[in-house]
């Protein structure tokens, strides 16, 4: 059974910065279509940060040069750095792993691309 365990979100203040992580179990799948989304507050859940096809990454459009999206090829582990975070980056955070290489969506990051979720790990941001 695969297991996605997400961690490190918490409370920051505005301009602060947190490390998300996700540590997969029971998922063998080396180097495939991984991601974070998130949901705010009211609103519909949204691609922050895709890595697929190695070391392909996309990111949505309002990350704008303030996260980043890594794994360890060692255990399919994915991190999101986060830093200059807003308010508006408030929102529950969730890994996404597929099991091919590639996501159909691609830049769009679409939530059918991917099989299996992570429960989600709050973030929250104080102004």
């Amino acid at each position: 059974q695969v297991r996605l365990q997400e961690s490190g979100g918490g409370s920051v203040q505005a301009g602060g910065s947190l490390r998300l992580s996700c540590v997969p179990s029971g998922y063998g799948y080396a180097n495939r279509c991984q991601a974070w989304f998130r949901r705010a507050p009211g609103k519909e859940r949204e691609g922050v940060a895709v890595i697929q096809r190695g070391t392909v990454t996309h990111y949505g459009d309002f990350v704008k040069g303030r996260f980043t999206i890594s794994r360890d090829t060692s255990n399919n582990g994915l991190f999101l750095q986060m830093s200059d975070l807003q308010p508006e980056d408030t929102a529950i955070y969730y890994c996404a792993a597929s099991t091919f290489y590639a996501c159909d969506s691609g830049s769009r990051m679409s939530e059918e691309d991917f099989r299996y979720w992570g429960q989600g790990t709050q973030v929250t941001v104080s102004s």
